[in-house]
């Protein structure tokens, strides 16, 4: 295992601080793609039993982020490009049922388009370069979008596939010139949103998320052939 370090404490929830900590330690690639682990390793570094180990490998196995086999243990899921570009589509498409609802409503803007306004029309300056954040305040942008079309459903569907998409969308903001990208391409479809341009906003959500789905392979491809996964 590489680079996993603070072992947790006890709780009486542990099975869930265990879950959230294997999740977050894929999402940062602390556990690699495709990298073999047992209970007995995951247990004596996070320093629990293997009991709250198990329950929290089966939850990350049912939602897709590892895998067991009988004869070599747990693995993390390989990364599967054509799983992410599925993923991707679908994302499309629920953004621009959310747009298609934003542009038709009369009357003033939501709150939350209102937020977003506030947090990413600023100037070049302000702009935050933190990655990790920076990469959590662009899935607020885009679930927010969704929460602010009213569809809960819609929306916890749409919070769902962007969790499992995190585990390489970060990657989209380690170079800079895609944070200023970013910040444009997300200036330029609220425009459209207050404006209520429902044709120039919906091609604009569809180039967005596929400039970045198209940023993200390739950074990883980079990534994978220059061997800084391993």
């Amino acid at each position: 295992m590489t680079g996993i370090k603070n072992p947790l404490k006890s709780s009486d929830n542990l099975s869930e601080l265990v879950y959230r900590r294997i999740k977050n330690d894929i999402f940062d690639f602390k556990l690699m793609p495709s990298e073999r682990f047992t209970e007995s390793e995951i247990a004596k570094t996070y320093q629990v039993s293997r009991t709250p180990i198990r329950q929290a490998l089966y939850r990350l196995q049912q939602e897709g982020y590892v895998e067991v086999s009988f004869r070599s243990g747990w693995q993390v899921r390989p990364l599967n490009f054509r799983y992410y570009e599925e993923l991707y589509d679908v994302r499309i498409i629920l953004e621009k049922a959310a747009i298609e609802i934003l542009c038709t409503h009369i009357g003033e803007p939501s709150i939350e388009l209102v937020v977003l306004k506030d947090l990413w029309c600023i100037e070049p300056e302000e702009y935050l370069k933190d990655i990790k954040a920076l990469s959590q305040q662009d899935e607020d942008f885009h679930c927010s979008l969704v929460r602010a079309a009213g569809n809960q459903e819609m929306a916890r569907i749409h919070r769902d596939l962007s969790e499992k998409i995190r585990i390489i969308r970060h990657l989209d903001f380690s170079k800079q010139y895609r944070i200023e990208a970013t910040y444009a391409e997300h200036q330029t479809i609220l425009g459209f949103i207050f404006r209520k341009e429902r044709d120039s906003a919906l091609n604009a959500i569809t180039e967005h998320i596929k400039q970045s789905r198209d940023e993200v392979k390739k950074i990883t491809l980079q990534m994978l052939d220059s061997s800084q996964f391993i």
